[in-house]
C-alpha cells in the first residue's frame, strides 16, 4: 500500500475514533462559492444551496459559513450522515477497503491545528476555510451538454434563443427560474473582495473556477491584488477549459511566472477538463477543439513548467473511449517529464500530468447507470486491466496505486448499483430525446460519432416510444 493511502486509513482511524464516522473536514474547511449565483457546498456531491443575502450583512463569512452547513456540521459531530453527502455514503457502503472523497479530503485537510480548532469552538463558529473554490462569473465559451445555463454563457445564450428542451424531463435548462447576477453589479462579489484580506491570512488553497475563469475580471483583479499584496503561504489553482485562443494562456503563464518568481505567491496548479477522447470529447464538450486544447495545454506546461490536472466527468459517453484518453495520460507524462520539475508536489512520486475520476450523478441520461452492465462492463474492465498493467509506484511517469483505486472504485460502482427499472427506463428515455434534440440543436450527429453505442440507441428509443415494458428493459 502507497504512503498516501497509509495516511488516508490511519486519519481516517483516529476520527473515528476520536469524532464520529461520518466526520468530514471538508464541511469545515473546504468551500465552493458560486458568486454569480449566490450559492456555496462543501464539495461537488451535495447540491448547493442559497447564502442569505442579510447573513453578509453581518460578515462576509457567510459566504461559506450558512446556516445549512453548521446544522450539517452538528449532523457530523453526532455520527449522523447528511443527506447531500450520499455519494460517499454510497461508496463506503461498498466495504471498508473503498476509499470515498469523504476520507480522501479528510486525509488531505488534516493538521493537527485545524483539527483542534474544530473540536475547541462551537459548531457555528464562522471558521475560516483553508480551501476556497471561486466562481466569480458563467461567463464561459463552452456549453457541455451535462452543465447548465446557470454556470455558462454560452449555454444561456442558448436557450434564451432556442428556448429549454422541451422532450425531456430531466435537464430542460429552463433559465426562467433562476438570477444570474453580471460580474460588475454583484453583491456576492462586493462580499468576497471584502473578506479577501481576513481569509487570505490563513488561507491555503484558492481555486479560481467558472465559467471559465480567465475570461472574467475578477480573477485578473486576484492577481493584481497578489502583486501589491503578496501572500507567499498561498496556493493558487485554476480551473480552465484551455479553449480560448492561446494569447489567455501566454497571459496566464507571464501572470503566474511573475507571482512566483517574486514569491507572492507558494505555487500555482492548474486544472483542465476533458473526458475521454477524439471526436467523442468534442461531442460532449460543445466548444471544445482537441487540437486547440492540447496546442494550449503544451503552451502552459513549456512556459509555466508545472503539473496540470485533468478533471474527468466519468459519465454514459466516457465509457467507451476512456482507454484512449489513458494511452494519451502516458503518452503526455513521457512527453513532459524533463520539462515540468520534479518534486512540486508533496512528495516525489506526485504524477506531473494527474487526472481524477469523479463519477457524474445527473442529469440522469449522463448517467453510466443507465448503460447495460454486461455489454458495457468490459470497457471498464479493460481500462482498469490497462491501468494495472502500468503501475510503478516510483515512475511518475507510469499509474500510481491511487490513481488504480480512484478507477476501481468506479468500475465497482458501476458494476454494483442497480437502479430500479422504473428509474434505468426515465433514463434511457431522456437519453434518446435528449441526445435527438442535441444532435438537432448543434448541428452534430450522435451515431455517426459513437457507432459503437448503436444497440444502445435502438433501446432508448423503444423506451422513449413505449414499445418495451418496464420489465423488459
Amino acid at each position: 500500500m502507497s504512503e498516501h493511502l497509509d495516511r488516508i486509513n490511519q486519519i481516517e482511524q483516529r476520527l473515528t475514533e476520536e469524532v464520529s464516522p461520518t466526520f468530514c473536514l471538508a464541511k469545515w474547511h473546504h468551500t465552493t462559492i458560486y458568486l454569480h449565483r449566490g450559492q456555496t457546498h462543501s464539495c461537488y456531491h451535495p447540491k448547493p444551496h442559497d447564502i442569505p443575502l442579510e447573513e453578509l450583512k453581518y460578515t462576509p463569512s457567510a459566504l461559506h459559513n450558512t446556516p445549512q452547513k453548521i446544522d450539517e456540521r452538528v449532523e457530523m459531530l453526532n455520527g449522523d450522515k447528511p443527506e447531500g453527502c450520499q455519494y460517499c455514503w454510497n461508496v463506503e457502503s461498498m466495504g471498508s477497503d473503498y476509499v470515498s472523497d469523504r476520507k480522501i479530503r479528510n486525509g488531505s485537510i488534516f493538521t493537527e491545528e485545524r483539527y483542534e480548532e474544530i473540536l475547541n469552538n462551537p459548531p457555528d463558529y464562522k471558521i475560516n476555510p483553508e480551501y476556497i473554490e471561486i466562481a466569480f462569473s458563467n461567463e464561459c465559451n463552452f456549453k457541455c451538454g451535462y452543465c447548465h445555463p446557470m454556470h455558462s454563457s454560452s449555454f444561456y445564450n442558448e436557450i434564451k434563443k432556442s428556448g429549454p428542451y422541451t422532450t425531456v424531463d430531466n435537464h430542460d435548462c429552463d433559465i426562467s427560474w433562476f438570477d444570474s447576477f453580471e460580474e460588475d453589479e454583484n453583491p456576492y462579489v462586493d462580499a468576497w473582495f471584502r473578506w479577501w484580506p481576513e481569509v487570505s491570512k490563513t488561507l491555503n488553497i484558492l481555486r479560481i473556477t467558472g465559467g471559465e475563469p480567465l475570461l472574467h475580471k475578477s480573477t485578473w483583479r486576484i492577481f493584481e491584488e497578489l502583486k501589491t499584496d503578496p501572500k507567499p503561504h498561498l496556493e493558487i489553482n485554476m480551473n480552465s477549459n484551455l479553449g480560448m485562443t492561446s494569447r489567455h494562456v501566454k497571459k496566464l503563464a507571464e501572470n503566474i511566472n511573475e507571482l512566483r518568481e517574486g514569491n507572492k505567491i507558494r505555487q500555482f496548479k492548474l486544472f483542465t477538463s476533458v473526458d475521454t477522447w477524439g471526436k467523442r470529447a468534442e461531442y460532449l464538450r460543445t466548444g471544445m477543439n482537441l487540437e486547440l486544447w492540447e496546442k494550449n495545454q503544451d503552451i502552459y506546461v513549456r512556459n509555466v513548467k508545472s503539473h496540470i490536472t485533468h478533471m474527468v466527468t466519468f459519465n454514459v459517453l466516457s465509457v467507451s473511449t476512456f482507454k484512449e484518453y489513458l494511452k494519451k495520460v502516458l503518452e503526455w507524462r513521457e512527453m513532459y517529464d524533463d520539462v515540468i520539475a520534479d518534486n512540486l508536489g508533496s512528495d516525489e512520486t506526485v504524477r506531473k500530468i494527474r487526472f481524477d475520476t469523479p463519477y457524474l450523478k445527473e442529469p440522469i441520461q449522463y448517467d453510466m447507470h443507465i448503460l447495460p452492465k454486461e455489454e458495457f462492463l468490459p470497457y471498464f474492465d479493460e481500462c482498469l486491466q490497462f491501468i494495472k498493467d502500468n503501475i510503478v509506484e516510483d515512475d511518475t511517469k507510469m499509474f500510481s496505486e491511487l490513481e488504480y483505486e480512484r478507477f476501481r472504485r468506479v468500475r465497482d460502482y458501476f458494476a454494483e448499483v442497480q437502479y430500479d427499472d422504473a428509474k434505468i427506463a426515465q433514463g434511457r428515455k431522456d437519453f434518446y430525446n435528449w441526445f435527438t434534440e442535441y444532435d438537432q440543436r448543434r448541428d452534430v450527429n450522435f451515431l455517426e460519432t459513437f457507432p459503437e453505442y448503436e444497440n444502445f440507441w435502438n433501446l432508448c428509443k423503444e423506451t422513449a416510444e413505449n414499445v418495451i415494458s418496464l420489465k423488459e428493459v
